[in-house]
């Protein structure tokens, strides 16, 4: 009699269950092209085995922030379905940022390529107590200042309309796990002001 065979352990990780939330943007030319073409070079290095891209927004022309620190951006939100843990998705990310140029030397500075991993499910992370502290950094210490772990959901999503108004587009019932608003709720909480500088761009 032949004896069972014990399953593919590779087919049983095999399944995309959790869904993740990835903003990009970009306001200098890489080797690869303007803002828009190093950013859909990059959805292609973004999708491997264990990364599936389910739905990108379309392209948005965004005021540089902060102002004056350089050339406007073009921004867009990419959902993707991953078999990555947090951290090995946020790994997976900066080295797709290192390929298409970018370096982290200033915080805020031009970029070639810019990917921040925004949500995992409803993950918080590293717990309550560290979200909440850097959700509730002061402003004036933001620009000088970046968590040494991984901050989960990313704890300036619902400042900034680059950020909502292409996640709007691609996920807008997603729920906050701390402050329970929706995509939509966040991005109808901000100004009118700060939402109309945020324009689609062809194509």
């Amino acid at each position: 009699m032949s004896q069972a065979q014990a399953p593919d352990s590779s087919f049983i990780k095999a399944s995309f269950s959790d869904k993740a939330a990835i903003a990009m943007g970009a306001n200098v030319a890489s080797l690869y092209g303007t803002p828009q073409q190093t950013m859909r070079a990059a959805l292609t290095h973004l999708a491997n085995d264990s990364v599936k891209i389910s739905s990108v927004s379309g392209f948005y022309a965004t005021p540089c922030f902060p102002p004056g620190a350089g050339p406007d951006y073009v921004n867009a939100a990419v959902m993707v379905e991953t078999k990555y843990s947090a951290t090995e998705l946020l790994n997976h990310v900066h080295h797709v940022e290192a390929y298409f140029g970018r370096e982290r030397v200033q915080r805020w500075a031009s970029r070639t390529l810019d990917m921040d991993l925004l949500f995992l499910g409803s993950q918080v992370a590293p717990d309550l107590a560290g979200f909440q502290e850097w959700h509730d950094l002061d402003p004036g210490l933001q620009a000088t200042r970046a968590p040494d772990k991984l901050i989960l959901p990313h704890p300036r999503i619902q400042d900034r309309a680059f950020v909502l108004v292409p996640l709007a587009e691609i996920a807008p019932d997603w729920s906050h796990p701390v402050s329970g608003l929706t995509v939509s709720q966040m991005l109808e909480a901000l100004s009118e002001k700060d939402r109309a500088e945020i324009s689609l761009l062809p194509g």
